[in-house]
Formats: C-alpha cells, sequence, structure tokens
C-alpha cells in the first residue's frame, strides 16, 4: 500500500516499531510451547515424559494467563494515565529482560515468574500500541489502513520463533555458553535456554528508535493543558459505556477460546491421531504405556533409594525407542502448525484489505464469525476423521477466521472508548475477556470436557480431545455469533 505524500521519516519510524512490537508479542508467547516442557524436565529433574512435566506446563498457562490478565488490565490504566509512548516502551522491556532472565533460571520458581512477567508486558503492550498508532496518525484512512498492516506482523511471529528454535537446535553445539547452566549429564546448556535468550532482541532497536518518534499528541496536549480526565476501571461500566464494554469482552473472550480452547491444542493433541500419522502412532502406543508406567513407578520411589538409577536407565531406553515415531508425528505437527499460521497471517492481511474498503465494523465481523460456525464442526467432528489436505487447508480456515479477529478488536477498540479511557477499555476486553476467561477454554477442552467424553481418564485419545475441541470451539463461536449483533457500530471518534 503506497504511503501518503505527507508520510515522513518519523511516520515510517513510528510503524516499524509498531511492527516489531506486534511481531515480538507473539514471538514472546509462542516460546512457551517450544520451552515448557524442556524447561520444567530439567528444572525438576524428571523425565520430559514424567507426568509432573504434563501438570506444570498446565499450571504455568494458567498462572501467566491470570497474572498478564490482572496486570495487563493495570496496565492499561497506566497507559492512560501516563501516556502511550511510555507505557509501550517499559512494557517492550519487560517482555524482551524478562525472558532473558528466565533462560538463567536456576529453579522452577524463577522460571515461572519470569515466564509470567514476558506475558504481562505482552498484555501491555499490545494495548499501549494499538492505542498509540490509533492517536499519531490524525488522517481516518491512514489510521485504520497502518493499525491493519502492523498487527499483520504479529502472525510472522510464530513463523520467526519456531524458525529460530529449528537453527539451534541444529547449532546449539556451535554456541558460545553465555554463563548458561549445563543441561544435566550434559557439557552444554538446553536449547531452551538459547531460545529464551533471544527474546532480548526486541529491546536492542526499541533502544534506538524510541527517541525519534513521537507520544500522542491528542493525548500530550490534553494531559498538559489539565483537560484529560482520571481514567477509572468503573467509567467503563456507566450507562453510556457498558454495552460496548461488556460485548467487546465477550467477544475477545470468544475469539480467544477458540484459538486456546481448539486451535492451539490441536496440534500437540489431536494431530497423533490423525490417519496421515496412523502407523508411527500406532508403534509409539504401547511405548507411552511403558514409559507412563515407569514414570509413576519414579515419582513414588524415595529420591535415596539405589533403584531410581535403574528406573530412569529404563525411561532412557523407553524414550531413545519412541524417538523415530515422535519424530515422523513431530514432522506432520509441524505442517499442521504451519497451515494454523498462514492462515492467521492471511486472516490480518483480509481484515486490513477489509477495512481499508470501509466495510461496516459489524457486517466486517460477521464476515469472519460465520464461517467458523461450519468450519469448526467439519473440521473437527468429521475431517480429524479424515486427515489429508482438505483437513489441512480446513483447518488453516479456522486459523484466518479466528485470528483475524485479533486484528479486528485492536482496530475496532480504539474507536469506541473516549481517549481518557482507550487503553483502560481496550484492556479490560483484551486482557480480562481475552487472555484471562479465553485462554482458559484450553483447560475447559482438555481438564473438563474431554474427560467428560472418555469416561476415564486412560481413554483420553486425541479423536477425544478432537471431539471435546469441536464441541467448546463451536459453542464459543454460537455464543460469538449472538453476541456480535449486540456489538454497536463506532460513531464519530470520541476524544473525551
Amino acid at each position: 500500500m503506497p504511503a501518503s505524500p505527507n508520510f515522513s521519516v518519523t511516520t515510517w519510524l513510528i510503524v516499524i516499531i509498531a511492527s516489531i512490537g506486534f511481531l515480538f508479542d507473539t514471538y514472546e508467547l509462542l516460546m512457551t510451547p517450544l520451552v515448557a516442557a524442556p524447561a520444567i524436565a530439567e528444572l525438576l529433574k524428571v523425565p520430559l515424559n514424567n507426568p509432573q512435566v504434563t501438570d506444570w506446563v498446565g499450571r504455568l498457562l494458567w498462572i501467566a494467563a491470570l497474572c498478564g490478565g490482572v496486570f495487563g488490565l493495570w496496565g492499561g490504566w497506566l497507559v492512560d494515565r501516563f501516556g502511550r509512548k511510555t507505557i509501550m516502551a517499559a512494557s517492550i522491556f519487560v517482555y524482551s529482560l524478562s525472558p532473558f532472565c528466565a533462560a538463567y533460571a536456576p529453579n522452577l520458581a524463577t522460571f515461572i515468574f519470569f515466564r509470567s512477567t514476558t506475558f504481562i508486558g505482552v498484555c501491555v503492550e499490545f494495548v499501549a500500541a494499538i492505542t498509540w498508532l490509533a492517536e499519531v496518525f490524525p488522517d481516518k484512512k491512514e489510521k485504520e489502513k497502518w493499525l491493519g498492516i502492523t498487527q499483520s506482523f504479529a502472525s510472522l511471529g510464530g513463523v520467526l520463533v519456531t524458525a529460530v528454535s529449528i537453527w539451534i537446535s541444529q547449532s546449539i553445539a556451535d554456541l558460545p555458553g553465555f554463563g548458561l547452566p549445563a543441561a544435566p549429564g550434559g557439557e552444554t546448556a538446553g536449547s531452551w535456554r538459547y531460545l529464551l535468550m533471544t527474546g532480548i532482541f526486541p529491546a536492542l532497536p526499541i533502544v534506538i528508535l524510541l527517541p525519534f518518534v513521537p507520544e500522542s499528541q491528542v493525548w500530550k496536549e490534553r494531559k498538559a493543558a489539565g483537560l484529560l480526565k482520571r481514567p477509572s476501571f468503573a467509567a467503563l461500566f456507566s450507562p453510556e459505556l457498558r454495552r460496548v464494554t461488556i460485548v467487546t469482552a465477550i467477544l475477545s473472550a470468544c475469539a480467544y477460546g477458540i484459538a486456546f480452547g481448539a486451535l492451539q491444542i490441536t496440534v500437540a493433541r489431536v494431530t497423533p491421531g490423525l490417519p496421515d500419522v496412523s502407523e508411527p502412532a500406532g508403534k509409539l502406543r504401547p511405548l507411552s504405556v511403558e514409559a507412563r508406567a515407569l514414570n509413576l513407578k519414579l515419582n513414588t520411589t524415595p529420591q535415596d533409594d539405589p533403584q531410581r538409577a535403574d528406573i530412569l536407565k529404563q525411561i532412557k531406553a523407553n524414550a531413545g525407542a519412541q524417538k523415530p515415531y515422535n519424530e515422523e508425528i513431530k514432522e506432520y505437527a509441524d505442517k499442521v502448525q504451519i497451515h494454523q499460521e498462514m492462515g492467521g497471517l492471511i486472516g490480518r492481511i483480509l481484515l486490513a484489505v477489509f477495512v481499508i474498503w470501509g466495510l461496516s465494523r459489524v457486517v466486517l465481523l460477521k464476515l469472519f464469525q460465520v464461517p467458523l460456525l461450519v468450519l469448526l464442526p467439519l473440521t473437527y467432528f468429521y475431517l480429524v476423521g479424515q486427515g489429508g489436505n482438505l483437513f489441512l487447508w480446513m483447518y488453516g480456515l479456522c486459523g484466518l477466521m479466528t485470528v483475524a479477529q485479533f486484528s479486528y478488536f485492536g482496530e475496532y477498540l480504539p474507536k469506541v472508548f473516549p481517549l481518557h479511557l482507550r487503553g483502560t477499555g481496550g484492556s479490560f476486553a483484551t486482557n480480562v475477556g481475552g487472555r484471562m476467561i479465553g485462554t482458559s477454554m484450553a483447560v475447559v477442552t482438555t481438564a473438563f470436557v474431554a474427560p467428560m467424553l472418555a469416561e476415564a481418564p486412560d481413554k483420553i485419545t486425541p479423536v477425544v480431545i478432537a471431539q471435546a475441541a469441536g464441541i467448546v470451539g463451536t459453542t464459543i463461536a454460537v455464543i460469538a455469533f449472538f453476541v456480535g449483533m449486540l456489538l454497536p457500530e463506532p460513531k464519530a471518534e470520541i476524544q473525551d
């Protein structure tokens, strides 16, 4: 999209900083599924397939989401109180330094603390960045265009972190030590520590570029003139804002709920049940049963019991036998993941195009909500059993329709809250609705719906997880469709 004649160097810097922020939002968050299990296994000194690892991965996700929602909401208030650029910069430094510190974690508590602060930084940065962008572009068309385009970079974060993770795994023997703790039984640190260190990357360009971009001029002028009202959470539920506050929070929760309650768990939990990997999955099944029994025995054996060494030896041998089958399934899971990531990227781009075309905001939302009413049940109740390219493409379309809604709310929210409440209102919808309630749908799917369908924990299979994901995802899509009818069309932009 060509820039306007008045597109200055400063404007380009604004776009670059926002794009970096959105890209690394996703990069930092999607480190979690890559580093959580190996980090927890190393810090607890148990095998990777030990049930304690699975339990703590779930706890980590819940703790981080809760912290992100609570402190992210407070961060939105800070955005309105102390300035968009100031809080955006602070949040980027928080989510850049936190993973770097987590790379040196000596114990599980330290690791969880810094993963939680990473989540907090991301939750605050997203709201600060969209509020800042919405105010530094005075022209309505330019604002809408660049809000859509810069948010598209968020979908590249997942692709980038995956590529960096692969490169680290292939190059780890040649990487310097950087003083990182060595993995048990090895001379080098685990690859998860190196991946966490890369979280420092966004801080480097931000330090250089930030002094050359302005604070929101309208916020700054009103603040200086003493005309800026003090933000408050209670004001979000005043008669004139109550409807938009509640509706946007529910819809944000629905978008995140579909993403985490269905799409995100598909790669790891559903892929092993696809017909495309039935052969390695079948050979893996008895080995997994043996591994569970060995780990249960390990967990009930005292630390000073000499039998532990023998049990660990058996677990290691079992892991070696599982490795070729796991690698085959992982290769196909990567293909599944790529379809989701590319679908999400295309969805964000389409959203930007539709916004530039000037479609009604309510109509625009329905363009992405309605197809999900068909795509989700079709994908999870039928195509999972068929596998193949049709499943991959339909799954990618589910990602397209869902992820586009993240950008939709990034563009919509600054329009419906007054100047002094833009950060607070946007944060309530995104962080309380999306990050706290929406992301918890992963737990609903795996810990509540799937066990009910299976009737016993040991009967939870990938097919059962797919059915649970279909139930949760489709139910949320129906709720989103009806609640979306209550979404108000933005009026003339509210300043205060």
